[in-house]
């Protein structure tokens, strides 16, 4: 079993996804959050394909759910189940990844005054 946090930002809400090995290579998506459009998402998803994961944008099913309940397109929720799903599936190495705002500082290159 894997589970990852997702916390999605100034919205407030967090996303537990745990992901299982199901049969006939198959993964079980669980979604704990108060989410209200993730949890629409959790009932479409519940059960998925691990070779998913290696479907392009347009065509993937996570992002296909997302694109129908999720009013923000720059919820990493989708991104988060599908990491989940490739590190469960044994597809990559489960590894922490973040989204950093720089504040305040110059870019790389830039003279600082």
């Amino acid at each position: 079993m894997t589970k990852v946090v997702v916390h999605s930002g100034v919205c407030g809400f967090s996303v537990t996804v745990t992901a299982e090995k199901g049969k006939d290579k198959k993964i079980l998506i669980s979604l704990e959050t108060e989410c209200e459009m993730v949890e629409k998402m959790a009932e479409e998803i519940s059960v998925m394909d691990m070779m998913a994961v290696f479907t392009r944008f347009l065509d993937n099913p996570v992002y296909r759910s997302a694109s129908k309940h999720l009013k923000h397109v720059t919820c990493p929720v989708p991104g988060g189940i599908l990491k989940a799903m490739e590190a469960e599936a044994g597809f990559a190495l489960p590894k922490d990844v973040s989204i950093i705002f720089l504040k305040d500082e110059k870019s790389p290159g830039e003279s600082k005054k």
